[in-house]
């Protein structure tokens, strides 16, 4: 039996690689570089995800799954939040992103952090399903690691234990899944597609 074909609302290949490694089964296509997304400025991740497959399913007649995701900080009142790739402007670089929130925590004693993922999938009939997943961890005073991208060379996740103080970015691939916001909530939309 062929895998079904469920276009990704993304352009990013980090994010189409990484759903890639976990939705066995289905197989992902990018979204064409046509179809226009909405702008990410809903208050929170799970509107945005909704936002984008609606987009890609409409304009591709495709089953869709969108993704939107980000950093909160505690100290922060939960900043970036949703504008996590655009918290340093519009057009920021992951560097300049990671960069501004390192310096805004940077007299803080509070560093904890979470990683946050909505992804949402709308079916071939409209039918939406929404799930989420979360990383919990502290913020790293330097960035380390040359894995992921985004906020991962600063992110050390509380799930490795209290010993282990590597970054999202020094973990292999398998490790970072296993605990990875979007890898929880891609396991969960898997549970939901069975």
């Amino acid at each position: 039996m062929p895998a079904r074909r469920v276009v990704v609302a993304t352009r990013n290949e980090h994010k189409l690689r990484e759903l890639g490694e976990i939705l066995d089964g289905l197989e992902l296509v990018p979204l064409p570089d046509e179809v226009e997304l909405p702008p990410e400025d809903a208050e929170t991740f799970a509107e945005n995800a909704l936002d984008k497959a609606r987009t890609a399913h409409e304009a591709t007649g495709l089953p869709a799954i969108a993704d939107d995701s980000g950093i909160e900080a505690k100290a922060l009142g939960g900043r970036p939040g949703p504008r996590s790739a655009r918290f340093a402007g519009p057009d920021a670089t992951d560097e300049e992103n990671l960069d501004l929130l390192l310096s805004e925590l940077a007299e803080t004693e509070d560093r904890s952090v979470a990683y946050v993922a909505a992804l949402a999938y709308v079916d071939e009939a409209g039918s939406e399903t929404l799930v989420e997943g979360r990383c919990e961890g502290t913020l790293a005073e330097n960035p380390r690691g040359s894995g992921g991208f985004g906020y991962d060379p600063a992110f050390i996740p509380v799930d490795t234990g209290p010993e282990d103080n590597r970054t999202m970015a020094e973990l292999d691939p398998a490790e970072k899944h296993a605990i990875s916001h979007r890898g929880r909530a891609a396991r969960k939309l898997a549970e939901e597609l069975r």
